[in-house]
């Protein structure tokens, strides 16, 4: 479900509305010592001894987080590398960041674990270019703050000593993941200090061992007890006796073993020695683990250093994965293999089966190539689709994820997202369809076109419809849909319910008098299937799509002077509809029993358009330049407040919760404050000719996606942000 909304919804509203709520989740996955107990295997007797580095040995949680981390790694997929480096690289860095006070929180602590997990599954989807671009801001934001956790000698972890070795085994396996993908000379030049700052707590604990005599002076009146302890420079640091036991199980002989020898490998073993100033020490320590596991043949070893070497060697083989010994000259993923003075490209390695699976076009559009793959890949691409992110969408999408979810103000940036051309007349009305995922455009062309509203390319392309429906014959002025029954609606003088899929004609209800046209059309919200139609002899009439005929008929008003109805909406809750006319008067009528609650003369000119909102609050534009929006207008209306304009008239305009997005003929967007003026200021912005051409006729506001479209007398409508 999570994946099929994620497609769904777009590339905005998935980051905000569902990659932050799967990332939290993710980081609650790791909370609590049993999750963080590594996995027992029945074919090993030490924790350390066997396995490899970089395979990453599983604790409980990350079983319970598979399903999270591979609909994160599926977003990723959808959207491209820009969801691994703006929004996933962040949270990583904000749950890392330092905090205040000696011991972590439960959750400070699974987020530490958490973090480390989601960096290699995103350091494997990075490119070779973006991760060498990234990899500065990796180690300052990711590994080094987490070292400093990990080898911290006051900060003690909640579970204690059970998941600081679950957070040193687990950044052992991304800083070794990193090393075999950038390859030894960039491990030198980039990773020094993140090895240096891994390594330096043998030390510590070494010298804190060799202190034995020399009296640690507890600082009195603290809580816990603090010592001071000779550092790896030669100064006096703080230390807590608690987490001095804590480190003494973590950085063990088993943990040297486990460690130096595989990164010793990777880099080669002149490099390690370059890097790490202690490595005499950890070697002292590797040997002593050694000679538990082996004690027989240490004699022999240290006789014969070749054998050592061999043995090492062995070990170290043992401790990496089957794709860094395919050859032992390739350095790092980059695609090369220098081989004497030539270049030699490594051999891509067919897939296990040597079979393909295919699927049709329209599966790949709607569903990227994504695998919950081998633990042990390295480097995995992300297939460039067609919703990737680029272009104006990028730039939208990273403004839209650094919003704050509690921000309620609509901002229009005039960023041109997409183009949708094909109708050869003037947009009359465009509807978007109750998922954002699809709109209506009606035309003067006598056709409607079902568009759908997923994100393409850079912002320049330009879409063609998914159906296009051509059985009208006048000029169509309004199209919806009708939602509780899914079928969708238009009217040119005669409203036609069609399929949405397949374009097919379902029902065709013409006007009762053909001397009495159908002017204006409302659909009855959820769970109503009935459709409002106003004639020109202001006659109502109710038409229910389950059943031949009409439901319902009213007269309105009877006095001609009121003129013709022009507008009609109906109200949030399905209980009232309002009226508008071409004199300016204003009905709202009682569904339920037929009867007229109020009528008043509203405006000085014809009413252009109304929407009903939440709160008793209706809202009317009229051609006499005024916005109006009026309080309470089933018992005594009064208006709340008046906007003019005074060039244009407010022809076009749509409701984003507590505000009014307005357009003009003069292409001006104004947002307005639905309730309190002073909240918000009027905010007007003049359409460029680059982002809109030909004259703004109609607008819709996707209040989810938090988007306009516009529709323009040329037959073009946009989509912009």
């Amino acid at each position: 479900m999570v994946k099929w909304l994620s497609a769904k919804l777009g590339p905005t509203v998935t980051s905000r509305s569902v990659s932050r709520h799967l990332l939290r989740l993710h980081t609650s996955c790791y909370a609590g010592p049993h999750r963080q107990q590594f996995i027992p295997r029945g074919d090993e007797s030490d924790s350390f001894n066997s396995g490899n580095i970089y395979q990453k040995r599983p604790v409980f949680a990350d079983l319970v987080s598979k399903p999270v981390l591979d609909c994160l790694m599926y977003v990723a997929h959808l959207y491209g590398e820009p969801v691994l480096t703006y929004q996933y690289l962040p949270y990583i860095s904000y749950l890392v960041s330092p905090t205040s006070g000696s011991r972590l929180n439960s959750r400070k602590e699974a987020g530490l674990l958490a973090a480390v997990i989601l960096t290699q599954k995103i350091i494997v989807y990075l490119s070779d270019s973006t991760l060498m671009d990234m990899l500065p801001k990796i180690n300052q934001d990711v590994l080094l703050p987490v070292l400093s956790f990990l080898t911290s000698p006051v900060i003690g972890f909640p579970s204690g000593a059970q998941a600081r070795i679950a957070l040193c085994v687990k950044s052992s396996a991304l800083i070794a993941l990193i090393c075999l993908r950038i390859g030894s000379e960039m491990v030198q030049l980039h990773l020094g200090e993140t090895l240096r700052t891994f390594f330096s707590c043998f030390t510590l604990l070494q010298q804190v061992r060799e202190q034995q005599g020399w009296k640690a002076q507890a600082l009195s009146g603290t809580e816990p007890a603090l010592v001071e302890v000779p550092s790896v420079d030669g100064s006096l640091l703080l230390a807590d006796l608690a987490v001095l036991e804590e480190l003494e199980k973590v950085y063990s002989p088993a943990m040297a073993y486990a460690t130096y020898i595989p990164f010793s490998f990777l880099i080669g073993e002149l490099g390690i020695r370059r890097i790490v100033p202690n490595h005499e020490l950890v070697k002292r320590l590797l040997d002593m683990h050694a000679d538990t596991l082996c004690p027989e043949n240490r004699d022999t070893m240290k006789q014969d250093p070749m054998l050592q070497s061999a043995v090492l060697d062995q070990d170290a083989g043992r401790s990496l994965p089957s794709l860094a010994l395919e050859d032992e000259r390739q350095s790092g993923t980059f695609g090369s293999v220098l081989v004497g003075n030539r270049i030699q490209v490594p051999k891509k390695v067919p897939p296990q089966g040597g079979k393909v699976a295919r699927r049709s076009p329209e599966a790949e559009e709607c569903r990227p190539h994504f695998c919950a793959s081998d633990e042990n890949t390295l480097k995995q691409d992300l297939p460039r689709g067609a919703h990737m992110l680029c272009g104006n969408w990028l730039a939208y999408w990273q403004y839209e994820i650094g919003v704050s979810q509690q921000e309620s103000h609509f901002c229009f940036h005039q960023i041109k997202l997409q183009s949708f051309l094909g109708h050869s007349g003037a947009i009359k009305c465009v509807a978007p369809l109750s998922g954002e995922d699809f709109f209506l455009s009606g035309s003067k062309d006598r056709t409607v076109r079902l568009w759908p509203l997923y994100n393409y390319g850079d912002g320049t392309s330009e879409l063609e419809p998914r159906v296009t429906y051509a059985e009208h014959k006048k000029s169509v002025f309004f199209v919806g849909q009708l939602e509780a029954a899914q079928q969708l609606l238009s009217c040119d003088g005669a409203v036609h319910a069609w399929d949405q899929v397949t374009g097919k004609t379902l029902r065709i209800d013409e006007a009762v008098d053909s001397r009495h046209p159908i002017t204006a059309v409302a659909t009855m919200p959820p769970p109503h299937c009935s459709v409002a139609t106003a004639s020109t002899d202001s006659i109502l009439r109710f038409i229910d799509y389950r059943k031949p005929g009409l439901q319902h008929e009213f007269k309105l008003a009877s006095n001609v002077n009121a003129g013709l109805i022009r507008y009609l909406t109906i109200s949030p809750n399905g209980r009232s509809m309002v009226a508008g006319y071409s004199s300016g008067f204003i009905v709202i009528l009682d569904v339920r029993t037929g009867l007229i609650l109020r009528g008043w003369s509203a405006h000085e000119g014809d009413i252009l358009q109304m929407k009903a909102a939440d709160g008793n609050i209706l809202v009317s534009s009229s051609s006499d330049h005024s916005l109006t929006v009026w309080k309470d207008p089933e018992q005594k209306p009064k208006p709340l407040h008046q906007y003019k304009c005074a060039s244009d008239p407010i022809h076009a305009f749509d409701l984003y919760g507590s505000e009014i997005v307005t357009g003009t003929v003069a292409n001006k967007i104004g947002v307005y404050s639905l309730l309190n003026p002073s909240v918000l200021p009027t905010n007007t912005t003049k359409l460029s000719s680059e982002n809109f051409r030909g004259t703004l006729t109609t607008l819709s506001v996707l209040p989810t996606k938090r988007l306009l479209l516009l529709g323009s007398d040329n037959g073009v409508v946009r989509l912009l942000a």
